[in-house]
């Protein structure tokens, strides 16, 4: 297993954080800190005690702010070096992806690159008003993948993802917000309590019906032919199956919150 202290998890009862630990460097991410990422989330995907993981940035000037530049000679260094760490960067984005759990991006300062990248795996993005957005990939001639504008698309649509790619400019909270980017903009002394009662909010909903429509809402971006539908009518008639059912209804009927179990 990758260990590495620029990555650090912990579990706040229901809620899983995974925090990208290098504000000297505005949290860029290197080799190590993306397999570490997908290791991270592939134990909160598969832990039932976690319902809502949290992804965010040390320190107050970055969530994300791409890869870490000064280890580029070590990683990419050769044709196997660099197959390698493409590998890692793929896989770390798909661990948040296709996590089962709802993932929330909590986003102070730089969000920048791999940045935005990552948080566009997130189902829901939460920052501060002094948050700044780019992909500055045209002006260094990057190449993007398709599944990685593919998923800025499905968040922004086609014309603002055409904007942020020609441009590569950085744009504010705001501007994010208009894109349908940003969910929410929060003061910065904010974030961290609105975030949490967010999380916790999700946390106290019936897992079966979230956990269901976050597959669905996947399965529906996908083309017609990909979706897997037989799983999706088998996921709604579990929640009528299930004793969190009972649970709702009675809770309803009684007056009061309900508790659910995800079974």
């Amino acid at each position: 297993m990758t260990q590495t202290d620029k990555m650090i998890s912990r579990k706040d009862g229901a809620i899983g954080y995974l925090v990208f630990n290098n504000p000297e460097r505005h949290n860029a991410v290197s080799l190590e800190m993306w397999e570490r990422c997908a290791q991270i989330m592939h134990g909160f995907s598969s832990d039932p005690s976690i319902r809502v993981v949290v992804i965010t940035g040390a320190g107050e000037k970055a969530f994300v702010s791409g890869a870490d530049i000064s280890k580029f000679a070590e990683e990419r260094g050769s044709k196997e070096a660099a197959e390698r760490y493409n590998k890692a960067i793929e896989e770390g984005y798909s661990s948040v992806y296709n996590c089962p759990k709802p993932t929330i991006a909590m986003i102070r300062g730089y969000c920048v690159g791999g940045g935005m990248g990552l948080a566009s795996c997130c189902d829901i993005r939460i920052c501060t008003e002094n948050s700044k957005f780019s992909v500055p990939a045209a002006k260094l001639s990057v190449g993007y993948r398709y599944a990685g504008v593919k998923r800025l698309l499905d968040i922004v649509g086609p014309s603002f993802t055409k904007e942020i790619f020609f441009t590569a400019r950085l744009f504010d909270a705001e501007e994010a917000k208009v894109m349908g980017f940003a969910n929410r903009v929060l003061p910065g002394d904010q974030l961290e309590a609105y975030v949490n009662d967010y999380a916790i909010t999700i946390a106290g909903n019936a897992p079966l019906t979230v956990d269901s429509i976050k597959f669905m809402v996947g399965e529906i971006v996908k083309d017609e032919s990909a979706r897997d539908m037989k799983t999706c009518d088998a996921m709604v008639a579990a929640c009528f199956a299930s004793n969190d059912y009972e649970e709702g209804r009675k809770a309803f009927m009684e007056k009061r919150k309900p508790v659910f179990t995800g079974s």
